[in-house]
């Protein structure tokens, strides 16, 4: 993706939605009561915001009201990266924040989530009724045994049950963690298992591209995988009855219960997320109640402009970080919209329809999506009312700059124009790095601006920031949403190797950025191996794992690759065993076991022979150069020869590369 310096926005807000934006009367606010710049616009508030960021910080909790059960005394004790300690001696509870709307009797009875289906039908969950459910269900967890710091699992589709299990969890002050059932038993297994979960939240099966899926044998082995559960509990999507010892949903969900919320440090455990495994076990990423509830508040509330009056809906599933920061909506008391099924069926443009049938104000979805919809020749706008949506959000890879001109011509006559919002952050803050902002033009093939709160740069190898240049994406100083620490690494060392090894005390995530003279952000993908399909992050490692179970292949090499039209290229490569022959059968089994065992999403779009695979001089699997080889780098440049055990095998590779341009 390459800048577009020299173009004239493609679309700017008028002077009316840059005043009712709700960053514009923070920053107001925040100069009258907190020294924030009253003029400069979001530049001169974002610089404030880096520069004094304990000060930002105690703005933004005064501005969100958020209610500290015990008051802090300081906003941040130690800025050291990693271990910065926010909002120290104070307690406060997540899930309270998350029903605050429910305590509004004029908005009891208002949706608190619309649900659908492949059916298309909004079924809705009103406040009282989520609260209620929230209630009686965290009243049994607490009758269960479940205490604060325990953790509670769920392997469920994207549905209410999903948001219930969750704020009950945080209301009892339990650690959350989800997988999706598309995921097979292994992929939870390696997730589940490292965090031992007392109770087990699962589905007998899901709908998905207009079939059902049963899952039950699936559950029945996680069950007996996971020897730490002392309760399961039987949602029957397909309607089938409750596995023998396994406790019914609606007996659990039934009562009418005020919640109890548990008062908790700021940094106790929220929930448990997962990196892609690239190099073993997926890293099990923690956040904390209080982290999250600031960072969420600030990114959904000023960057993403959400209120009591919007719908907010982003296909995603509960495998995926963008699900915890969708169900999150509810902080600002926004009705969040949950879609269970495929982003494609019945026809490609399925997610215009839903946003149709909800009233979605915001509508969130993957930058491959929105390239399929140009390629299928959907006309979004033309066919369906899209009158309500203000803002188009994009993640999961970068959107290409066909896909914001696409964007712009087919809402051209939506009045004020299309805001269209490309993002970028990570599951392992659970937020965005940069991306929305209401106030601020937009440009093709650019992200509008670094986050409130983020010292986003881009550096070089010598740690040197650079304007107009690709590097790096760092952040110099913390983020509340930062993890507090990986599961099962005590000393930290696995935390600290992951984002700190490269930079000393400075984040570094693994993505080329350009920062842009005029303060945009162009994203160039990864700088590491991981597997992102339609915003679905997986290592390559679980790849291996499958693949190479199968006797006739002796090593596999799984390459992701960003293409220029927007397309994702993902080839698995496989050395033969003696005697195989990769023919059609081989190669349908290979895929069948991927399907099966890890993940519809992630079977490759080709298996090629070759003779061997590359690695370093410790034994490691050469990924990055090989993609960097793929997307066209010269071998010299993709690769230190000094560092892989025979580059004959990356002249192979190569000359692939060569013949696919």
């Amino acid at each position: 993706m390459t800048s577009s310096s020299n173009l004239s926005p493609l679309w700017e807000p008028s002077q009316e939605r840059i005043a009712e934006a709700q960053v514009t009367r923070f920053q107001a606010w925040a100069a009258e009561h907190y020294g924030a710049p009253a003029h400069g616009g979001y530049a001169a508030l974002h610089q404030w915001s880096v520069a004094d960021l304990e000060t930002f910080w105690k703005a933004v909790t005064d501005w969100f009201d958020v209610r500290f059960s015990t008051p802090y005394t300081r906003v941040l004790a130690d800025r050291a990266m990693p271990g910065a300690q926010w909002f120290p001696d104070s307690t406060l509870n997540y899930a309270e924040h998350a029903l605050r709307a429910a305590e509004d009797p004029a908005r009891a009875d208002d949706p608190a989530i619309l649900h659908v289906d492949e059916s298309q039908d909004p079924h809705t969950v009103t406040w009282a009724e989520l609260r209620r459910q929230v209630g009686s269900l965290a009243a049994e967890l607490r009758s269960l045994g479940v205490r604060p710091g325990d953790r509670v699992s769920g392997y469920l589709p994207n549905i209410p049950q999903a948001v219930v299990a969750l704020l009950a969890t945080a209301a009892v002050g339990a650690v959350w963690t989800s997988c999706a059932p598309d995921f097979g038993a292994r992929s939870v297994l390696d997730r589940f298992q490292q965090v031992e979960p007392v109770v087990l939240f699962t589905v007998d099966g899901y709908r998905y591209g207009g079939k059902e899926h049963d899952r039950r044998d699936t559950v029945a082995e996680l069950r007996s995988e996971l020897p730490s559960l002392r309760a399961v509990v039987h949602i029957p999507l397909l309607g089938t009855d409750a596995p023998e010892g396994a406790l019914e949903w609606s007996a659990l969900t039934s009562a009418d219960v005020t919640p109890t919320f548990e008062a908790v440090p700021f940094d106790h455990p929220l929930w448990v997320l997962y990196s892609s495994g690239t190099t073993g076990l997926p890293k099990a990423i923690v956040q904390s109640q209080g982290g999250i509830l600031v960072e969420h508040l600030k990114q959904l509330g000023l960057h993403c402009d959400l209120g009591p009056d919007d719908r907010f809906f982003w296909y995603t599933s509960t495998g995926w970080m963008m699900w915890n920061f969708l169900v999150s909506g509810l902080l600002t008391g926004t009705t969040i919209v949950l879609y269970d099924g495929s982003p494609g069926y019945p026809d490609t443009g399925a997610q215009w329809r839903i946003a149709e049938r909800t009233g979605a104000t915001l509508f969130g979805t993957s930058a491959a999506y929105v390239m399929a919809c140009r390629k299928a020749d959907v006309h979004p706008a033309r066919d369906h009312d899209l009158s309500r949506i203000k803002c188009v959000a994009t993640t999961g890879s970068p959107l290409p700059t066909d896909g914001f001109r696409w964007l712009h011509d087919e809402f051209a006559d939506t009045p004020g124009g299309l805001w269209t919002a490309s993002v970028s952050g990570g599951t392992d803050v659970c937020s965005c790095f940069a991306g929305a902002v209401p106030t601020l033009p937009v440009h093709i093939g650019e992200l509008q601006a670094p986050c409130l709160g983020t010292d986003l740069q881009a550096w070089d190898a010598q740690g040197k920031p650079l304007t107009d240049e690709v590097g790096e994406l760092v952040v110099v100083n913390p983020m509340p949403s930062m993890p507090i620490h990986f599961w099962n690494d005590p000393d930290g060392t696995r935390y600290h190797d992951s984002y700190f090894d490269t930079y000393p005390g400075v984040w570094r995530h693994g993505d080329w950025i350009t920062l842009t003279a005029r303060g945009s952000v162009i994203i160039h993908g990864r700088s590491d191996s991981t597997l992102n399909r339609q915003g679905v992050r997986m290592g390559s490692a679980d790849i291996y794992e499958a693949v190479e179970r199968l006797p006739e292949i002796r090593e596999s090499l799984v390459i992701g690759v960003e293409q220029p039209d927007g397309g994702y290229w993902m080839p698995l490569f496989v050395h033969l065993a003696p005697g195989a022959t990769l023919d059609d059968a081989l190669r349908d089994r290979i895929k069948l076991t991927i399907r099966e065992q890890l993940s519809p999403r992630h079977v490759p779009d080709e298996v090629i022979e070759v003779p061997g695979v590359p690695h370093t001089l410790t034994g490691k699997r050469i990924e990055v150069p090989v993609k960097r080889l793929l997307q066209g780098t010269p071998l010299e440049k993709a690769v230190n020869p000094g560092s892989v055990d025979d580059l004959d095998l990356l002249r192979h590779y190569a000359e692939i590369a060569r013949k696919r341009s």
